[in-house]
């Protein structure tokens, strides 16, 4: 009975998100009627010391990272840089190659530090223009851009400030470097694999007779290319993000060790920070921070006039986000603490391997969520003492066991009920029965990935 709750509780929490009602309003209702069912009266205490500790918690850690990324992607958006990069990718792939040069595209931005949801309202416009002139069903363009932005730039890259690869970090005391032989191992299959389905796409849609399509809604404005900023201008902020990370990485750690302790005159105590799991975070912000100063140096007019509106629309995306994700992880936490999830930790206990018990609790936790980040969060904040105790077992180092749960945060959370799906279909205007075909095709090669990645490190032993 004890395990039949908690599996209703995760089951509850998905069809919510399915329906599209809010998981920020949702996940403690869900996480709540569970312990109710195991014991009335703890209903208040575990949700106060339970629940709201681990949301709580889980803001003060990651809410900068999640505001600082929302305005880094809305200030490129704002000056029109990224429109800019994306003319720039194409003109060097060529305008003939369409879906390659979509899916680089959005790999620049997404590795960028670009959020997800500013690549499919930059890049669109130029997928439609392309396939259109090219001839390729416009069908296949939500393919293509999950492939550049929702895989293998998200969390298998080393480096990547996306949040898939900076939850881990304070779990494992990682840095988002983590294991860069297997990420770039992982994002040659994705990208190598995912290109030659959607060229067999495309291959058969021409065999057939079908071209671009006609009647389409949300058809989008032809792209004014006259009036871009140059390339090398526009992705400076860009690089800057990725170096300042990569800098700030090391010279925190540096500056700080692992401890680190700090009184103002008016503090009774000193503020101790454990810098060996902040250090991560720390430099993303940082590198946003850098990133979002170089593109006012260089656009700093035409963002003066748009960034009131636009820091608007940024926090309240990021407010959105990172309260979906840590409501989340509050309720995982409650699920962590039901007896029937006892059950389900001891039957994946069973399987022996520990990156593939890891690659396969967070994967399912993902695609039952339909978020990348959420099921991340609640597989960690349920299991991550249980991961990491089998890895130092096995010998297995952190690293690995970072970017293995990395990855497997972003394999089966592109379900339907995916937001950022829900999303990309939205804008280019097609349904779930045209063009999801393609995206959950992209996701099962996302999550062979993860198992390609594991199969190498035993195999070579490099990391």
């Amino acid at each position: 009975m004890n395990f039949l709750i908690a599996l209703a509780a995760l089951f509850l929490l998905m069809f919510v998100a399915y329906r599209g009602f809010s998981v920020i309003l949702f996940a403690p209702i869900a996480a709540m009627l569970a312990v109710l069912a195991t014991d009335p009266a703890t209903v208040p205490t575990i949700f106060t010391a339970v629940f709201m500790e681990k949301m709580v918690g889980f803001l003060k850690l990651y809410f900068p990272v999640f505001l600082l990324g929302a305005i880094f992607g809305k200030v490129i958006e704002l000056s029109g840089f990224s429109k800019s990069i994306v003319a720039a990718v194409i003109g060097i792939v060529g305008e003939r190659r369409a879906i390659l040069s979509i899916v680089l595209v959005c790999a620049v931005l997404t590795y960028g530090g670009v959020s997800l949801f500013v690549v499919v309202f930059a890049v669109y416009p130029f997928a439609a223009e392309m396939f259109r002139q090219g001839g390729i069903p416009k069908r296949l363009i939500p393919g293509a851009i999950a492939l550049g932005a929702f895989s293998f730039t998200m969390d298998a890259l080393p480096g990547t400030p996306q949040i898939q690869n900076i939850i881990p970090t304070t779990f494992f005391k990682t840095t988002t470097w983590a294991a860069p032989i297997l990420g770039v191992v992982g994002a040659a299959f994705i990208l190598a694999s995912g290109l030659a389905y959607l060229e067999w796409r495309r291959r058969l849609a021409s065999a057939a007779g079908e071209g671009y399509g006609a009647n389409h809604i949300n058809e989008p404005e032809p792209v004014a290319k006259d009036r871009l900023t140059a390339p090398a201008i526009a992705i400076l902020p860009l690089i800057v993000v990725f170096a300042g990370n990569r800098a700030l990485t090391s010279l925190i750690g540096a500056a700080y060790g692992a401890r680190h302790e700090a009184q103002l005159a008016g503090m009774s105590q000193p503020a101790v920070a454990d810098v060996s799991s902040l250090a991560a975070i720390w430099a993303i912000q940082g590198a946003l921070i850098a990133g979002i100063l170089t593109v006012f140096a260089f656009a700093f007019r035409p963002l003066c006039a748009k960034f009131a509106e636009g820091s608007k629309a940024a926090v309240s995306g990021a407010l959105l986000a990172s309260m979906n994700t840590a409501s989340e992880y509050g309720f995982g936490a409650v699920i962590a603490a039901l007896p029937g999830f006892l059950t389900i930790r001891e039957a994946l206990a069973q399987i022996p391997n520990p990156l593939v018990n890891e690659a396969i609790a967070v994967s399912t936790l993902a695609g039952i969520t339909g978020s990348a980040s959420g099921g991340l969060s609640i597989a960690l904040a349920a299991m991550s003492k249980q991961f990491i105790a089998a890895a130092e077992m096995a010998h297995i180092p952190m690293d690995v066991l970072h970017r293995i749960a990395a990855m497997a945060s972003g394999g089966m959370d592109t379900l339907p009920h995916n937001g950022a799906v829900i999303t990309l279909l939205a804008v280019t205007g097609l349904t779930h029965r045209e063009s999801y075909g393609d995206i959950f095709a992209v996701t099962l090669l996302k999550t062979a990935a993860v198992f390609v990645a594991i199969g190498f490190y035993y195999l070579t032993g490099l990391y």
